[in-house]
């Protein structure tokens, strides 16, 4: 009597469905950490909106500036979940800590610096196109923004250690925490609820301020106190913060000028409404508002796929680590194309969430349905450059990126926007064709990598 021999299971299909479960585990409360900053300008953005449009204008203006030194933070804090996810996946733990220890005085550094930009504002929006009274309701709102950058960079690098050590949950926990008090201070402050004055869009960065700070000052205490705190020695003093950091900021640089380029490429789109029209300013703050809840999610898979590549490329496991990144891509398209399909389906009720002004709305809701075909590009284009920079490829996407988005969107947007009068619509327009030819030209890069 025989006996069937039954078939081995597919190599590739075991570490396909590892690599996934591995991703959205990691990716999860990543995903969460990363949205919670979005959540909270969406919130921000709906209460300001509702409250008033010209208030929504000088909310949209402030964040413009706001968002980029905030998205170069993450960039060039982003070396250390590099180094941490190295020295992790290497079994070198003292070596995470010690990239912890390193990051924090940088980030409070970067943080000072970042508030000291941001009482500039008046005279770079007014430099930039815009009304002497946009400009002065923007800069107030800018400089109070400006005074949270510190603690917001403390919660940034602090959380970048975490997921490198493989444990993103307690910044997932400070981010939805932080995103249910800053609504109860944003209703409070921009309305003048609880017996206080309304202070419109300034005091939604009032809320913005506070809990940045106290969601940077959570985290560092949960790694001062966690139970394991001796195994990474994230207690131990260091004397070589800055000398002894040179790989880490030089990963960081890169990323940083990266995430720059593109942030301060959107925040030049937002200066073209401006020049449109307040009401347009409004509208594309709402638009991208909405491009960027999903991009979040995007973002910690980025972050999960960064994660997985390094620890593949520290163990010198080249076709795991291309695999970890072809996942990584795969899965952020799938996640994004169902988002699409929901921003298709559902303009005109996404858009009365955040006004209820009919000439606002008018603008907004198509808007919003356009957003649907940014989505899968613009996602796949963050995970390709952050599976790239796991492999320790800094400088090539930076440049990538400067082409997609300083060479090819500011100047084809201008072109759509002043030369064939597509007026906000435009701007959106522009920010899809940049977005195909960024993930195009990322995933090519990643591709000849992966074979070399």
């Amino acid at each position: 009597m025989s006996t069937a021999t039954l078939p081995a299971p597919d190599p590739l299909r075991v570490r396909l469905a590892a690599h996934v479960g591995e991703l959205l585990r990691l990716a999860a409360p990543v995903i969460v950490s990363r949205a919670g900053l979005m959540v909270m300008m969406a919130v921000d953005t709906a209460i300001v909106g509702r409250f008033s449009a010209q208030e929504l204008a000088y909310y949209g203006l402030a964040h413009l500036p706001g968002n980029i030194m905030v998205g170069t933070g993450v960039g060039l804090l982003m070396g250390t979940v590099m180094i941490t996810a190295h020295a992790f996946g290497a079994g070198t733990d003292a070596e995470c800590g010690r990239a912890w220890r390193r990051s924090v005085p940088y980030a409070l550094l970067l943080g000072v610096l970042f508030a000291l930009v941001s009482l500039l504002g008046d005279p770079l929006f007014q430099a930039g196109g815009q009304t002497p009274e946009m400009a002065a309701g923007g800069a107030h709102v800018l400089a109070v923004l400006g005074i949270g950058a510190p603690g917001m960079m403390l919660y940034i690098t602090t959380g970048f250690f975490l997921e490198g050590i493989k444990r993103p949950l307690p910044g997932m926990v400070a981010m939805v925490i932080g995103n249910f008090v800053n609504a109860a201070l944003a209703w409070a402050l921009v309305w003048g609820h609880l017996g206080l004055e309304p202070l419109g869009a300034v005091g939604s960065a009032w809320a913005t301020t506070i809990v940045r700070w106290a969601m940077g000052l959570g985290l560092v205490a949960y790694v001062w106190w966690m139970r394991d705190h001796d195994r990474w020695q994230v207690r131990l003093p260091v004397s070589d913060w800055w000398s002894g950091a040179a790989r880490q900021r030089h990963l960081g640089y890169a990323a940083g000028l990266s995430i720059g380029v593109e942030s301060g490429a959107f925040g030049g789109l937002g200066l073209f409404a401006g020049m449109i029209s307040p009401l347009a300013l409004g509208a594309y703050t709402v638009g991208l508002n909405l491009t960027a809840l999903p991009f979040m999610a995007a973002v910690g898979l980025a972050s999960a796929t960064a994660v997985r590549v390094g620890v593949a490329y520290g163990r010198g496991d080249r076709s795991d680590m291309a695999l970890a990144g072809w996942t990584g891509l795969g899965v952020t398209s799938a996640i994004l194309a169902c988002v699409g399909i929901l921003y298709r389906s559902l303009p005109d009720a996404l858009g009365a969430i955040y006004t209820n002004d009919p000439d606002l709305l008018e603008a907004v809701v198509p808007l919003i349905a356009f957003t649907a075909w940014i989505l899968i590009a613009d996602g796949g284009q963050t995970v390709m450059a952050n599976a790239l920079r796991g492999r320790h490829d800094a400088w090539i996407p930076t440049a990538l990126h400067f082409f997609s988005y300083a060479v090819v969107m500011i100047p084809v947007s201008g072109f759509l926007v002043f030369g064939l009068g597509h007026g906000v619509h435009g701007l959106f327009e522009g920010i899809l064709i940049a977005s195909l030819v960024s993930v195009t030209i990322l995933s090519l890069r990643f591709a000849y990598l992966s074979r070399r």
